[in-house]
């Protein structure tokens, strides 16, 4: 299943949960009727459809199989490794010490000012 319809299907579990604990208004009765009618009428199940029709394409199996293959390539492992580096270099390095130290005048003096 994709992020997408994950997300959708989270969503749509979230607001029946909301519904059902709202059960006695009359709101959440007009609302589940809504919500019925969108998911039985032609354009809910056209786009249900559609929706199937994409996940289950070639096109679509292509994608997973290219993101797959980037993800688990060597120039991603390097790419992976190499941020790992520099955030670790940031953190530990010169580098990372001079901006802390940068961050932390410009904090002093903006609260200088203020004082004043």
């Amino acid at each position: 299943m994709s992020e997408i319809e994950q997300q959708v299907r989270g969503w749509w579990d979230r607001l029946l949960a909301w519904l059902r604990g709202a059960q006695s208004g009359d709101a959440a009765r007009k609302a589940r009727e809504a919500l019925q009618d969108v998911r039985t009428s032609d354009a809910g199940r056209k786009a249900e459809s559609a929706l199937r029709d994409l996940r289950d394409s070639d096109a679509s199996r292509k994608a997973q199989e290219a993101f797959r293959d980037l993800r688990d390539s060597e120039a991603m492992g390097k790419a992976r490794d190499a941020a790992r580096d520099m955030v670790r270099d940031l953190r530990e390095g010169d580098a990372g010490r001079k901006a802390k130290e940068a961050l932390r005048d410009l904090r002093d003096s903006a609260s200088g000012r203020s004082k004043s």
